[in-house]
């Protein structure tokens, strides 16, 4: 921290701040432990860190929302630990559910937060046409917000945010949730504003990669800070330590991922480009050595490889003071075999064609496990799911990517046996669902997006509810759930009430009640939407495990580095599949396909702007 800065130049200037709540069981957990920062006029700072890092309770602490136990809070030169409110009509927050009421209008959301600050209607027609025209939400003042989609629900929050022309803006997690044309769409308004207004941005999000965006990024773990600069500084912690590999030719990127993160050595380790990203941890012994082993070749770090080399480190100092890292009193230990550092041979990706989505389902073979074919779902008059075709093999990993509102969920709720469908196929592990939907749903297993567990009940209870309703009975009731608290650690949590235990734990208890009737395929919707990036490394080495033990796997994400992971996948707008294949094939579909280093992100976002574009051209020709 610098000091020396001018005190006028300061927005945000915190000290030795303190804050705890009750655990439950008569002691406290520590939210934040003397944390102290600075935050510098028209600069964007970014909080990132694991759950539990104290993120949210910072940021309360500082709107003012939340008491201090010791320290002080300036903000804007007004002390808020004496003063709350002094400075609520230069500071806008939006929190991570955006702050939105979904039974009102766009336009009526608009005019309760600018009735809140006070903004007269002078400023309002001033200010809304300009609010409009940045989120593109004039054209829907009259629609509910919760008829919004994820993105155009970002926006609307951001623009009721900024209905009072702050000085400074926080964001709790903007951006969880939102495809990543939404997520680009909303950086682009904020970088302008900054730019433009010298508006003053604190944000935290779990997507490392936003951070670089910013002009400073603190790292925090169990209520400290770690290291602040800027976000070269933090992925300096990773140079000279981040490699990329390539798999061998019988061995799967997200296998080798699995098996270099088994290692006592390995910070990271992530399917990236149809080659493995590997990151060294700190301790990890002489450079040339790893070389050799690994057989690649040393390249420029990115923010996330620093923060995962500093997590790491953190998380074993941890574990060394207290034999076990703890969170909230729950084990943290991964079930994970440790071992060396695996010695791979190099291999050259190969150049497949791109698979269109006229051949996306031609691939039937006796280990299709999942058929969809001329898939059609209306609700009234609208048509969500629009003649859709897809065939899915035993053991795959398939992905269903897309905007927000481009169906996947409504494929997805149809596939599960969870909604009928309007036409078309659609066979699930032998059952047609037209007919057997019943029947199919005990053939899978599900993780919805809000983990679908009874927050009321104890986690011993929520595993003996789901047992039986998967209709496990005596001895192999009783196996099948020691089986679950074992593979997922859950032993210290039985007693524990769903719904206050952390939410990494919580995806745990939802994947093992999921798993508990052994099912041949697990659907999982948007698993890792805002877990940080340690517990997404966790949960894709259990779901590698799964598919070599031949489950099928099919999942939604808006992680575009995890579609990776995916052994194939589909690109759907507007209820169609616009394109489909491997993660090489989708990637060959970006602008550039001579780009070497294009991604899946890349191609996503080329696909969905081509169709936007298409759709535009047709409505002006209508």
């Amino acid at each position: 921290m610098d000091s020396a800065a001018p005190a006028s130049e300061l927005i945000i200037h915190c000290r030795e701040l303190h804050k705890s709540f009750p655990n439950g069981r008569g002691g406290t957990t520590v939210a934040l432990a003397g944390v102290s920062l600075e935050v510098r006029r028209g600069l964007i700072v970014a909080l990132v860190g694991p759950d539990g890092a104290g993120k949210t309770t910072l940021i309360r602490l500082i709107m003012g929302l939340l008491p201090t136990d010791s320290g002080d809070i300036a903000v804007l030169g007004n002390n808020i630990v004496q003063h709350p409110f002094a400075v609520e009509s230069d500071v806008s927050y939006m929190p991570q559910k955006f702050g939105l009421y979904e039974d009102l209008t766009v336009q009526e959301n608009l005019d309760l937060y600018a009735d809140l600050h006070g903004v007269s209607a002078l400023d309002r027609q001033e200010r809304y046409p300009e609010l409009f025209a940045m989120t593109n939400l004039g054209r829907f003042t009259r629609r509910l917000a919760g008829r919004l989609s994820g993105g155009m629900k970002q926006k609307l929050g951001l623009a009721c945010a900024l209905v009072q022309s702050p000085q400074l803006l926080i964001l709790d997690e903007p951006t969880v949730g939102v495809d990543p044309v939404s997520r680009r769409e909303l950086w682009a308004i904020l970088l302008n504003l900054v730019k433009t207004r010298s508006l003053t941005l604190l944000i935290s999000t779990p997507y490392l990669e936003e951070a670089e965006f910013c002009n400073q990024a603190m790292v925090m773990y169990q209520g400290t800070i770690l290291t602040e600069g800027s976000p070269q500084n933090v992925a300096d912690y990773a140079r000279g330590r981040t490699f990329r590999i390539a798999a061998p030719p019988d061995i799967k990127p997200r296998q080798l991922v699995a098996k270099l993160l088994s290692s006592p050595l390995v910070a990271d380790a992530v399917p990236e480009g149809g080659n493995v990203r590997l990151v060294l941890k700190a301790d990890a012994p002489g450079i040339a050595e790893i070389t050799a082993a690994v057989n690649g070749f040393v390249i420029e770090p990115h923010l996330a490889d620093g923060f995962m080399v500093l997590l790491r480190q953190a998380v074993a100092k941890t574990q060394t003071e207290a034999v076990t890292a703890t969170v909230g009193g729950v084990s943290g230990r991964s079930k994970v075999e440790s071992g060396g550092i695996p010695a791979v041979q190099a291999s050259s990706t190969s150049g497949e064609g791109i698979l269109r989505p006229s051949t996306v389902a031609t691939m039937h073979s006796d280990n299709t496990v999942v058929q969809v074919h001329d898939l059609v779902r209306k609700f009234g008059e609208f048509v969500a799911v629009n003649h859709v075709n897809f065939e899915i093999r035993k053991g795959e990993i398939f992905g269903l990517l897309g905007p927000n509102g481009a169906g996947k969920s409504t494929t997805f709720r149809m596939l599960c046996g969870l909604l009928p469908l309007t036409s078309g196929t659609l066979r699930v592990a032998g059952y047609d669902l037209r007919h057997a939907r019943a029947s199919a749903r005990q053939a899978v297993g599900y993780v919805a997006q809000k983990f679908s567990l009874y927050s009321q009940l104890s986690v011993q209870e929520n595993l003996a509810f789901f047992a039986s309703a998967y209709g496990l009975r005596g001895g192999r009731r009783k196996q099948r759930m020691q089986w679950a608290i074992a593979e997922f650690d859950l032993a210290n949590l039985l007693s524990k009430i769903t719904g206050g235990i952390p939410d990494g734990y919580k995806r745990r208890l939802a994947m093992a009640c999921a798993l508990l009737h052994e099912p041949a395929i697990l659907f999982l919707d948007e698993p890792t939407s805002g877990v940080d990036p340690l517990a997404r490394r966790e949960f894709w080495q259990r779901i590698t495990a799964m598919a070599d033990q031949g489950v099928t796997v099919v999942v939604t994400t808006h992680f575009m580095e995890e579609a990776e992971y995916c052994d194939r996948m589909v690109i759907m707008m507007n209820g169609r599949v616009l394109a489909g294949g491997t993660p090489t094939q989708i990637r060959k579909l970006s602008a550039n396909p001579e780009k070497h280093d294009g991604t899946i992100e890349d191609a996503f976002i080329q696909v969905v702007l081509e169709e936007q574009k298409a759709a535009l051209k047709a409505s002006a020709v209508a």
